[in-house]
């Protein structure tokens, strides 16, 4: 079986967001055959997501009786040059972003990234509150950052993320009255003297509103999907309006819009209350033709489980544990077809019944 017979094949592996073949869509990388091993590149962006997942194994499937043994990787190129990357080791960087404060976008970022190291990815949190950084507290993050001996940052690690926070160099309570150029400094400083090593994700817990430090964040930070946190009320979703805005400026892809504190399950009845009103976050989506990723219910246990430093998330017998996953899934997802629809147009032919005689067309 050559290279041209295993192109055919994988003509029947569809991306079922894009609603084409993988082959047509522009998705194989390469593919090479040695002796008895084919090994395969796809451009699949989104490791331990649902639907990437699912893609990989439909591949195994078509060439399961092929009598060759298959080695899948996976590679999206950025397009930027590696040395002129700030993380050149991290594939995703999503930020978890509010119009306003107390919408619980911490507890939204801390369990983003305990769910997808959950699902198997190698995931770092960075606080980047700088006026208020309470993720080290979210996590019981006890731990203070080791310094090697070229004065580089060893995150702490913790629920197997690596984790930066500004908490870490400022000190207990200690108050934070820092003007705009220093936050960026100190930032800036934060990303590029940090050992954040090899990483499929990096979650960054933004400051609420669309102030300076957000925007020198994106300046300097290759985002790659912005999560949008809202509660149901009418005002908190006026504020996260604020948020999207600042991202379209920046063109950076926005995943999806999560509703937080969504509606209260009382531990006494049983009976569901809409506290702050119901399906703002969803309508919002709507409006906005961003993707809904989901509503988280308010529960007394996330703060409880903020308060003794074990995610949400974790908690398998949980309904609300249950939400943030689908959460951190979806989100994974949405990852994967903003790299997969981009590098498709990028790619792919008017003519998709046109067979590629160079197996190289599509390599990096």
């Amino acid at each position: 079986m050559n290279e041209a017979d295993i192109r055919d094949r994988l003509r029947n592996v569809t991306d079922p967001d894009l609603g084409d073949d993988i082959v047509s869509l522009g998705l194989v990388n390469d593919i090479t055959v040695d002796g008895e091993t084919v090994h395969i590149s796809l451009a699949l962006g989104a490791p331990y997501s649902p639907t990437e997942t699912a893609i990989a194994n439909d591949v195994r499937e078509v060439l399961a009786d092929s009598g060759l043994d298959i080695d899948l990787s996976a590679d999206v190129d950025s397009g930027v040059d590696p040395e002129e990357q700030i993380l050149p080791n991290v594939e995703n960087i999503i930020a978890v972003a509010s119009g306003k404060g107390g919408v619980g976008k911490s507890t939204v970022a801390v369990n983003l990234a305990a769910g997808l190291s959950q699902m198997g990815a190698r995931v770092g949190l960075f606080d980047a509150d700088v006026y208020g950084p309470n993720v080290p507290r979210m996590v019981a993050a006890e731990e203070r950052p080791k310094a090697t001996k070229d004065e580089q940052l060893v995150p702490v690690e913790k629920f197997g993320m690596k984790l930066m926070s500004m908490d870490f160099l400022v000190g207990e309570d200690d108050p934070v009255i820092w003007r705009g150029p220093m936050v960026h400094k100190v930032l800036t400083q934060l990303w590029e003297d940090v050992e954040w090593g090899a990483l499929d994700y990096m979650v960054i817990d933004l400051p609420p509103g669309t102030g300076d430090t957000q925007l020198s964040m994106l300046q300097t930070v290759p985002v790659t999907g912005a999560v949008i946190v809202t509660t149901p009320q009418d005002v908190a979703v006026d504020d996260a309006r604020k948020g999207l805005e600042m991202f379209g400026k920046h063109d950076t892809p926005v995943l999806g819009i999560v509703e937080n504190m969504a509606s209260f399950q009382c531990p006494d009845c049983g009976s569901q209350h809409h506290i702050f009103g119901e399906g703002g976050g969803r309508e919002f989506a709507d409006e906005s033709d961003m993707p809904f990723l989901g509503s988280i219910p308010l529960d007394p246990r996330v703060r409880e489980g903020g308060d003794d430093g074990e995610p949400t998330v974790l908690d398998d017998e949980s309904e609300t544990g249950e939400a943030f996953r689908e959460f951190a899934a979806e989100a994974a997802d949405m990852q994967g077809i903003v790299h997969r629809r981009g590098l498709s147009i990028e790619r792919s032919t008017p003519d998709h019944d046109h067979d590629h005689e160079h197996d190289h067309d599509h390599a990096h």
